[in-house]
């Protein structure tokens, strides 16, 4: 299948972030139509489209922005998830780099669709070169006035991957530490500020433009049924094209893979890939014909979560995969919750005493235990994002962590549990 490109059909025109190249394309003209529209109308052609948020959750957009309440008085915010800080991801960088007045113009249709007047885009701090493109298109929309009374700040982050969750974001906007808050309250209830917040990302933004200007009926022509549209793949790893590359939704594991990445590295095999991002249960070769949507990885145990392929070829060495991820984990961690906060400390303990030849039989049940107590009592998904990758590493590939247990000459012994370690 041919590579169908929507949302990235003009990044390769020369001077495509400039307002005058923009417009060239009818820029602007569908935030014209949307506004030809009542709000409700705007949103109810989102929601008949059935896009579903392409920022991980896959949660329905236009259900989303039904939630906000529609009392015009009622002060409310749009917010742009651009963090994007999960390992893999790229897609998002692609856009506001190369083609960022798509994003606008996505920001200022959501924006009245929910009645906001002020929208935010929060941008992970180490994307320098894409923020001040972002703030040059913020500024060439208003001074053409397409953006009316919509006002647009651009907030840079300092690097906090929870921040990438929607609460701990919006705290983070508001000054504070980035840590997740409980929920309820939605932000769709209270949000930024305690008022009604709308939290979508990139990807989900710019894919609001095209459904107002095509209609509902061609989204759903694309992709599969509940799964519509086409998606943004990043592929990184021990493939010989590593890139981004837009397919519909439901295209297969291995078509993406091995047609539009180039297959693996010459003179090795497939072994194992991360489909959604670091945060998700490995898929390995059995699991080539699956397809890349989100109810589909859901039946594996798995998530299509940013479709970010990370692709590990038979040189790879799970326990260090396993290792360094939880290390990204614990690095990560907020500390807002214990069995997050200290469960990536032990696990990364237990894995560098397996890779250090000083582990045991019983080490490899007490990471499945820890990581699922992790999964299942954490306040937030950090923790249950960082539990996956291991489980499944060790599951599928427990014959290698066995192998690092066995230079241990007392690796069958029961371990004597040391209260220094866990504490």
């Amino acid at each position: 299948m041919p590579e169908l490109r929507v949302l990235l059909k003009n990044i390769d025109v020369p001077n495509q972030k400039d307002l005058a190249v923009y417009e060239q394309d009818q820029g602007y003209a569908t935030l014209r139509k949307a506004r030809e529209q009542t709000p409700d109308e705007v949103i109810e052609i989102v929601k008949t489209a059935g896009l579903r948020g392409r920022g991980g959750a896959g949660f329905p957009t236009g259900i989303k922005w039904s939630f906000v309440p529609k009392d015009p008085n009622l002060e409310k915010y749009l917010v742009c998830n651009c963090d994007e800080s999960e390992p893999g991801t790229f897609k998002d960088r692609v856009i506001i780099e190369k083609d960022p007045h798509q994003l606008i113009e996505g920001i200022a249709i959501a924006s009245y669709a929910i009645g906001a007047k002020k929208a935010f885009i929060y941008s992970r701090g180490e994307f320098y070169e894409g923020i001040h493109i972002l703030q040059a298109a913020v500024d060439e929309a208003k001074a053409k006035s397409h953006l009316g009374d919509l006002d647009i700040v651009v907030h840079t982050g300092a690097g906090a991957y929870i921040a990438g969750e929607e609460t701990a974001q919006l705290d983070s906007l508001e000054g504070r530490k980035a840590q997740p808050r409980s929920k309820p309250p939605f932000p769709a209830i209270a949000g930024l500020y305690g008022k009604p917040t709308v939290v979508n990302n990139v990807e989900t933004l710019c894919n609001a433009v095209h459904i107002v200007k095509n209609g509902a009926e061609w989204f759903q022509s694309i992709g599969k049924e509940r799964n519509n549209g086409t998606k943004i793949f990043q592929i990184s790893g021990h493939v010989k094209k590593p890139g981004v590359v837009e397919l519909p939704l439901g295209t297969t594991l291995r078509e993406v893979i091995f047609e539009h990445a180039g297959g693996m590295l010459d003179g090795r095999t497939f072994k194992a890939v991360f489909p959604g991002g670091s945060s998700c249960s490995l898929l390995t070769e059995k699991d080539l014909d699956v397809e890349m949507d989100f109810d589909s990885l859901a039946k594996l145990k798995t998530m299509l979560g940013t479709a970010s392929l990370i692709v590990m070829d038979d040189s790879a060495d799970m326990v260090k995969v396993a290792h360094r991820l939880m290390e990204f984990y614990q690095n990560e961690s907020c500390g807002k919750c214990t069995p997050c906060r200290e469960g990536t400390r032990w696990m990364v303990q237990v894995l560098e005493r397996i890779l250090s030849g000083e582990g045991t039989q019983s080490d490899l049940d007490l990471i499945l235990n820890v990581c699922d107590d992790m999964a299942a009592n954490s306040f937030c998904p950090l923790a249950v994002g960082a539990a996956p990758p291991v489980i499944s590493s060790v599951v599928n590939f427990r014959e290698e962590f066995e192998a690092y247990v066995q230079k241990n000459p007392n690796a069958d012994k029961p371990r004597e549990m040391k209260v220094k370690a866990y504490i």
